[in-house]
């Protein structure tokens, strides 16, 4: 049995950057930073980020186009994926990224431009993506909400 799962919650640290492949697929890429927390031996509060690079493809990649922005705060859930090449230098590169199934905005949009006012759930099954805004627990539920 194998498992090729990452689950991360942190910020964006830029704007995500779109592109269309030359069979016409869009694919996103952004990154998220999250951080690692400790005391030193001295007792002092130490804090260590790190960045992951998050690619989203087909529908899923241009909702997240739209709706996420620099320093939102996000959950993104996919496998991880290494792809190497050579640089224009001739050295060897390579890069580990994140293939995103499933993004959800956790904060609201108040500081960020363009996003949903409560946040979203954005995930991809098969090549459909579906944006379903998360409910306030204190608002009410009308019939007309329901998907089903």
């Amino acid at each position: 049995m194998n498992l090729n799962r990452a689950q991360i919650i942190g910020n964006l640290t830029r704007d995500p950057e779109s592109r269309s492949t030359p069979t016409g697929q869009t694919v996103c890429s952004f990154s998220i930073a999250t951080t690692y927390s400790y005391k030193d031996a001295n007792g002092q509060k130490v804090e260590k980020p790190e960045y992951h690079n998050i690619v989203a493809w087909g529908k899923l990649a241009e909702i997240c186009t739209q709706f996420l922005a620099k320093g939102r705060k996000v959950y993104a859930e996919g496998r991880l994926q290494t792809r190497e090449w050579t640089s224009q230098e001739g050295q060897k590169r390579n890069r580990t990224e994140i293939i995103a199934e499933n993004v959800i905005l956790l904060d609201r949009a108040g500081g960020a431009a363009g996003g949903p006012a409560a946040g979203g759930n954005f995930s991809r099954a098969s090549d459909e993506a579906t944006a379903v805004p998360m409910q306030n627990p204190d608002d009410e539920i009308k019939i007309e909400d329901i998907p089903f």
